[in-house]
């Protein structure tokens, strides 16, 4: 939750409006959408990743938006996009990586159109 908190917020000073924070689809399906929001006209959908950075913890964090991951934020953007009858706008799959070093600044790696799955 602490680095979805930072992501919000490092990303609105970068200019994004947000319009929803963890979404989940009405009626009890599967799926979240971190952070919901507009990078001028487009309408950005956001994946965020936060992993502690140890001696022996070297992954980044956003490899694990595998494409299981991928598809389940498609769909939870399609049931958003439904719900709030939202039509005939530029899309995004953003991904926001935060390394968090003990003792050290956060490292934020943010990858516009990270992926781009069938809609």
């Amino acid at each position: 939750m602490r680095g979805e908190t930072f992501a919000y917020w490092y990303l609105r000073k970068l200019g994004y409006v947000f319009v929803a924070r963890n979404y989940t689809p009405r009626g009890g399906a599967k799926g979240e959408v971190d952070l919901i929001g507009y990078d001028g006209d487009t309408l950005a959908f956001v994946e965020v990743r936060t992993r502690p950075i140890g001696e022996n913890l070297t992954a980044l964090p956003e490899l694990s938006v595998t494409a299981s991951k991928q598809h389940v934020v498609a769909r939870t953007a399609q049931r958003f996009l439904a719900e709030r009858h939202v039509k005939d706008i530029p899309l995004r799959f953003d991904v926001l990586a935060i390394d968090n070093i003990p003792g050290s600044p956060l490292e934020v790696r943010l990858h516009k159109d990270a992926f781009s799955p069938q809609m």
